[in-house]
């Protein structure tokens, strides 16, 4: 871009004039006649000082003007004002790296600038105030900037048109630029002085409507200020997710301990014998309720006892079954004491119907002989089992299972976003930080 215009567009608006280049004779109409210090030619390129009514030639050229994307001369109407496009300039990091500046111009707003890589387009303002540096970002107002590209070199390689200052083809400025998401903040420094720019990335739709000019709606890699787009979908799912774990808290605070609507004792011995037991009644008064089956062996030691249930409807013999397993172990090894099983075990029937029911109970219990190293002795003596049926029982597994089918779209737009903010910064000369860097893996490096 270039040093902050000479005259502010609040002044007296400037007239259009009519000249005449000294090197091919063409006719060129200044559109800020007044404001204008420089000029290169339309037709020949050549550069043309029009600061005084006395035009003169700082450097002759005689070659065809470059078809612009925009003509100079065009106009388009960008954030609410009419701009015409006056200036054109090509410019590149030493013959690399290859961007193009149009410059802008409406009499009672003044100067602005579009910038393109033909990757994307940026609409710039250049500042009249020095952004504030804190904590290594750059701040203005209350936008922060961080840190991109550092230490450049910028060189005019073309111009065509009018511009505020006296333009020449070679000459170079050091930038620095700093982003946040839409915006890049540049800065440019020569012998003279130093320059800020505010550049706001466009979208398509707005660079098409204004100038009629077909950008690439994907760019890749993304452009340093480019938003990424899947932020707002991982903002929408984090609190539909919220949304669902509440949900679920809330289902098993109030359906995680329900009344108790049985409870008794069945005794059991460790000799494999089978034994049959009716338990009841039980009560079912909601509809579809879920039921919980919970048996307890107390003294249950190197030994496990086999449940099979048949909860039947006194009415309609209807039966709902489930098979539960109490077991626990001990013993010692070359690694110590260890232990393993349960002594209780939970059963769930799900969507059983009001009603009155018998619990039918199947079960055996075994002592257990093998292991490395059993403890076998402390056998456990006949006991009781302690049998307790409740409603209201809830299935965790299965909201786990629907809070993983929430997480899932939120996985693969975390996913995405990592992928394009490394892609993003991998442009940069500071390097990724943030959620890039902190998944990038050896092989990335």
């Amino acid at each position: 871009m270039a040093p902050e215009p000479l005259v502010s567009a609040a002044a007296e608006v400037p007239a259009a004039k009519a000249l005449s280049c000294p090197s091919c004779g063409g006719t060129l109409n200044l559109k800020a006649a007044g404001y204008t210090v420089s000029v290169a030619c339309l037709y020949c390129g050549s550069v043309l000082d029009v600061a005084n009514e006395d035009v003169r030639l700082i450097t002759e050229y005689h070659r065809q003007a470059a078809e612009l994307e925009i003509p100079l001369g065009t106009r388009g109407r960008l954030k609410g004002v009419e701009w015409e496009a006056i200036g054109y300039v090509e410019r590149s990091e030493g013959g690399t790296y290859p961007w193009s500046e149009y410059l802008l111009f409406n009499p009672y707003h003044g100067y602005r600038w579009l910038i393109t890589n033909g990757r994307g387009w940026s609409f710039g303002e250049m500042l009249t105030r020095t952004p504030e540096a804190e904590h290594g970002a750059l701040w203005l107002g209350r936008e922060d900037y961080q840190p991109f590209f550092k230490e450049g070199r910028a060189q005019v390689d073309y111009v065509l048109g009018e511009f505020y200052w006296r333009v020449r083809v070679g000459e170079e400025v050091r930038t620095d630029d700093w982003v946040r998401p839409g915006f890049m903040l540049s800065r440019e420094q020569n012998g003279q002085e130093v320059s800020w720019t505010r550049s706001e990335l466009l979208a398509p739709r707005e660079i098409r409507d204004a100038f009629g000019v077909r950008a690439p709606r994907n760019p890749w890699p993304p452009l340093p200020h480019q938003p990424s787009p899947y932020v707002g979908d991982m903002k929408k799912l984090v609190w539909i997710g919220v949304g669902a774990a509440l949900f679920v808290s809330l289902l098993l605070i109030l359906m995680g301990t329900g009344p108790v609507l049985f409870r008794g004792t069945l005794p059991y011995a460790l000799d494999g014998t089978s034994r049959t037991a009716t338990l009841g009644p039980v009560t079912v008064t909601r509809p579809h309720q879920l039921i919980a089956i919970d048996a307890e062996a107390p003294g249950l030691e190197n030994a496990w006892v086999d449940l099979d249930y048949a909860l039947v409807d006194r009415k309609t013999q209807a039966s709902y079954e489930a098979y539960g397993l109490a077991e626990r172990y001990s013993g010692r090894d070359s690694d110590g004491d260890w232990t393993e099983g349960s002594r209780s075990a939970t059963v769930k029937l799900a969507a059983v119907p009001a009603g009155t029911y018998d619990l039918v109970v199947d079960y055996s219990g075994q002592q257990w002989s093998g292991g490395s190293t059993p403890n076998f002795g402390i056998a456990a003596p006949a006991e009781t089992l302690q049998i307790t049926i409740s409603s209201g029982a809830f299935f965790p597994g299965n909201a786990l299972i629907a809070l993983i089918f929430l997480l899932l779209p939120l996985l693969f737009f975390v996913h995405r976003h990592v992928k394009f903010e490394q892609a993003r910064q991998d442009e940069s000369d500071v390097g990724r930080t943030g959620v890039a860097k902190l998944f990038t893996s050896s092989d990335d490096d």
